[in-house]
């Protein structure tokens, strides 16, 4: 017996274009930009500016003819032109994906120019005069320094190191030896093994006086002391006035804990944000405007579609021919997908920073991040009916130029709390309050976390300490004891 079934099977996959336009989505203004680069020189049948006729893909596509010379002929039905080519009635800018200004700057990403930050450190090594054995020693050393200007081994690891791989057999008093002239070297502070090292070497580089040689005693002599803030004990072991201790910290205060990080030419990329959007008031209202540079001129290559024409205008169709065609057609299909994705990514874009500017609009109307409220990823996703994982990669990775300064979208997020009021306020809106409250202490007398969460209740916010320490590391703020100053 013959049994006939009807199964309906629900699936969701992904079309090429769709996980095209999710990876674009991510890319800031600057990564879209080298995206479109890339595309572009991957990609013959996608042009960029004005478009104008590309003979050079006619002559490309006589001479891969000559390669064949069969009289294989083909059907007229065995590929489909037609569907390529109906777009020929659509006008040119249906094609295009172009919103630039013309006022819109030509920028590119910057990069910083001379030697390495190692190399920099050997050529200085070459004004000494060292032998054999302690050139080679303090080559070692300067590439063993990492990015923060520190060595981080010790000298028993790189004895056993030099030994291994350089097969130079030495001593570690001779490796301190020429670490000592490395540590002569510039930036100040750069070869040091710790912190306390590296301050105590720029305190001795300085000009000797009443405040550094007090400083240069409290680092090298009372470095727990002082990084604890006991000023107390300094004090007294010292035998010092307050007035004394405070020029010696003020001093210390000015160094620089991180003498790598300062030298520029160490061939990095220099981060410069480019805001992707930008909100300006007008006459009391906002105004949002996407930066347009992710809108490149970009149009399907004239001389691909041409190509086409020739093919289905010809009588005789070859099978080198044919392979020439479906080549151009992949390449066609991907000109267009990139287009459309583009245009996607654009409104995209627009679509959800609109969405969270109306959201936040009394937040952009004064400045004042009091004004934030509550705001999770799924508000803006329900607002614009798009997936919430959309709003995340616009947030996560784009920056908006505001009346007050260049923000990162994600800040503008945060969760709710209930005031004394029951009302939902931002966790935002309470960092703020925080911040500047910690800001307007008496620093001899910082605000314990307990004192805080008071406050903080006083002025209608019933927070835990708990949470307020909480808050307090995500600001990046130390504990009372390190907050002290004398």
């Amino acid at each position: 017996m013959l049994k006939q079934h009807l199964q309906f099977k629900l699936s969701q996959k992904l079309s090429p274009q769709q996980i095209q336009l999710m990876k674009l989505i991510q890319l800031p203004t600057q990564a879209f930009e080298q995206r479109v680069k890339q595309e572009l020189e991957e990609n013959p049948a996608l042009d960029s500016g004005k478009e104008s006729l590309d003979t050079d893909f006619d002559s490309d596509f006589d001479n891969s003819n000559d390669e064949y010379n069969d009289s294989e002929t083909i059907g007229n039905d065995e590929i489909n032109v037609d569907e390529y080519l109906s777009d020929d009635e659509i006008p040119d800018y249906r094609m295009q994906a172009n919103n630039y200004s013309s006022d819109d700057e030509e920028k590119s990403m910057p990069y910083a120019a001379g030697t390495s930050f190692t190399q920099h450190l050997i050529n200085q090594l070459n004004t000494y005069r060292l032998d054999e054995e302690e050139r080679e020693i303090a080559e070692f050393l300067v590439g063993s320094v990492d990015e923060s200007g520190y060595i981080r081994r010790s000298l028993s690891d790189i004895m056993d190191d030099l030994a291994f791989t350089q097969n130079v057999y030495t001593s570690e008093e001779k490796i301190n030896k020429v670490l000592k002239i490395v540590h002569q070297l510039d930036p100040a502070g750069v070869g040091a093994r710790n912190l306390q090292e590296c301050l105590s070497i720029q305190l001795h580089r300085k000009d000797k006086t009443p405040d550094t040689e007090l400083a240069i005693d409290i680092i090298d002599n009372a470095f727990e002391q002082f990084t604890k803030k006991h000023y107390k004990k300094l004090l007294q072991k010292f035998d010092v006035t307050e007035l004394q201790l405070k020029d010696a910290i003020h001093e210390i205060e000015h160094l620089n804990p991180k003498p790598g990080g300062s030298y520029a030419g160490n061939n990095r990329i220099v981060e410069h944000v480019v805001p992707d959007f930008a909100i300006k008031i007008v006459d009391g209202e906002l105004e949002l405007t996407l930066n347009g540079r992710n809108a490149p001129e970009l149009h399907v290559s004239r001389g691909y579609n041409d190509m086409l024409k020739g093919y289905k205008e010809s009588k005789e169709k070859s099978k080198s021919q044919k392979d020439a065609v479906i080549f151009i057609k992949q390449k066609l299909d991907a000109a267009k997908w990139f287009i459309e994705a583009i245009k996607q990514r654009q409104q995209t874009l627009f679509v959800t920073m609109s969405a969270i500017m109306h959201y936040q609009e009394e937040y952009f109307l004064t400045g004042d991040e009091r004004n934030l409220k509550p705001m999770i990823l799924k508000d803006i996703a329900d607002e614009i009916n798009m997936d919430v994982s959309t709003v995340s990669r616009v947030a996560n990775s784009k920056y908006v130029d505001t009346p007050y300064g260049t923000k990162l979208i994600k800040e503008f997020f945060s969760e709710a709390m209930k005031n004394d009021q029951g009302e939902d306020v931002s966790t935002r809106e309470i960092k703020k309050i925080l911040e500047t409250v910690i800001e307007e202490e008496n620093k001899k007398k910082p605000l314990t976390d307990e004192n805080l969460a008071s406050i903080l209740k006083d002025k209608g916010y019933p927070i835990a300490r708990r949470t307020v320490a909480k808050y307090r590391e995500q600001l990046d703020i130390p504990v009372a004891r390190l907050r002290k100053k004398i």
